[in-house]
């Protein structure tokens, strides 16, 4: 959507549950239409207006046969295109070829076909996995690295493929609203063909992990392989199994990479990876995906619970008397001087294990006892974001294995306001998961009374010296 609208193009959505897309930055300069594609009178009337349309369904975690449900799609889409004299259908669909297909890759082919069919040309890009948050295939690939230092694999692992970057998929669909008249069928992909291992190694080196061991088996069926992922990522056994049962269909670009017609240099494996990672490492976390521009590798708040990789979070409300002023003025002071409201020698501990391992520790303390800037160092934090009045958000230096942020934000309720304290941990492989579980139960110790302890202090404001805890 961004894209096309920086194009400037008047965009319809097609949307079964438009309320997901409540918290889209672009939701306010688009038409959003209700519109289910196995209804072929919703389909109908939603392509009244348009010129062209684009088609990015599949049907996989249905609980009906997804093959079938998709053809049924797609002939609604093809049959009120002709109605309607759309100019162009632009289909993202996947590669592979022969005859030993899997049913995931003959139904997306398929789907191509029945668009086709018809008298609107259509633009078919065939991709392989699409690197970046949200896409299916990149998670899998997230989380099978992210949580297994070793893994015993099928032969898939050294299938080869050729996965492309999200940011050049979505330009190359921008692109194909300018085809060439008539109908094509186009392949897409990444400068590089990499086995499904090579690629896993790259997100380790990209993420920072330490080599992955990964010892290919016979044993082990697609069945057996989608359990597997099932219990070791939170994807959907109904979406990875179709996924895992195309892993054994090579999935290559036959020619160029990206058509020289489309004017698209496709993104190298590791920087699509870095790109894809980087929303991590910008405080991309969900208190704050509803005000950031559009990224191509960012998440949203509409993404399955899935995309993104693990965050672990721990969320503390207080309802409190004092002004919002007052309970920024609470929680703008932490650190330094002041402390952190509870526990002071926990907090005192953590610094000093940070020295030890080479970190910054508490030893920086702050530029100002009550004042915060963005980019302040705040003891072992650095901030993030600061809204006067309304928010702060910390970003953690401390060494650890992942990536923390401790925000605070005031929302007004009647009277009232409440105080909503969060902790994000983002994890950096197996190490990072059992860090966050063993400090449950200090967490459980700690934030809540610092919560309520700020609420308090902001609540005899007045009554307290300036600096003083």
């Amino acid at each position: 959507m961004p894209q096309l609208l920086a194009a400037g193009h008047e965009v319809v959505c097609l949307a079964r549950t438009p309320s997901k897309l409540s918290d889209r930055p672009w939701t306010g300069d688009v038409e959003i239409v209700t519109c289910d594609v196995t209804d072929a009178d919703q389909v109908d009337e939603a392509l009244r207006r348009c010129d062209a349309a684009y088609y990015l369904v599949h049907s996989m975690g249905d609980p009906a046969d997804f093959a079938q449900v998709d053809r049924l799609a797609a002939e609604n889409f093809r049959s009120a295109a002709a109605r309607h004299g759309l100019q162009r259908i632009i289909y993202l669909g996947g590669l592979g070829s022969g005859s030993n297909l899997s049913k995931h890759l003959a139904s997306r082919q398929e789907v191509g076909v029945v668009l086709a069919d018809g008298p609107t040309p259509v633009t078919e890009l065939r991709a392989a996995v699409v690197i970046g948050s949200g896409s299916v295939s990149f998670e899998m690939l997230r989380y099978l690295t992210e949580v297994l230092p070793a893994m015993v694999t099928p032969r898939w692992v050294d299938t080869k493929c050729q996965p492309i970057a999200i940011r050049d998929v979505l330009a190359t669909l921008v692109a194909a609203l300018d085809d060439a008249p008539g109908s094509h069928v186009h392949e897409i992909g990444g400068p590089t063909q990499v086995s499904y291992k090579e690629m896993m190694r790259a997100y380790a080196r990209v993420a920072g992990l330490p080599r992955r061991l990964i010892v290919p088996v016979p044993v082990l069926t697609p069945r057996l392989s989608s359990l597997w992922i099932g219990l070791v990522t939170p994807l959907p056994v109904g979406v990875a199994r179709p996924l895992v049962d195309s892993l054994r269909n090579e999935v290559t670009v036959s020619g160029e990479p990206i058509p020289a017609r489309f004017g698209i240099d496709p993104m190298p494996l590791e920087d699509a990876i870095e790109r894809a990672l980087s929303s991590d490492v910008t405080l991309d976390i969900p208190s704050r995906w509803s005000d950031a521009s559009s990224s191509p590798a960012r998440v949203f708040a509409g993404d399955p619970d899935w995309a993104g990789g693990t965050l672990f979070v721990d969320r503390k409300e207080v309802l409190s008397s004092a002004p919002a002023a007052d309970l920024y003025w609470a929680f703008a002071r932490i650190g330094g001087s002041v402390g952190y409201y509870t526990q002071n020698w926990a907090w005192q501990l953590r610094g000093f294990i940070d020295t030890l391992v080479g970190g910054v520790g508490l030893r920086r303390g702050r530029r100002h006892p009550e004042e915060v800037r963005v980019h302040d160092t705040v003891d072992f934090w650095r901030v993030a974001d600061v809204q006067p009045n309304e928010s702060l958000q910390l970003s953690a230096e401390m060494k650890l294995p992942g990536d923390a942020w401790l925000e605070w934000r005031i929302e007004e309720e009647g009277s009232q306001r409440r105080l909503i304290q969060t902790a994000y941990f983002r994890p950096r492989g197996l190490f990072g998961r059992l860090y966050w579980y063993s400090l449950l139960p200090a967490h459980g110790l700690i934030f809540g009374r610092m919560a309520a302890r700020i609420a308090e202090t902001a609540e005899h404001r007045h009554e307290v010296a300036p600096s003083q805890g």
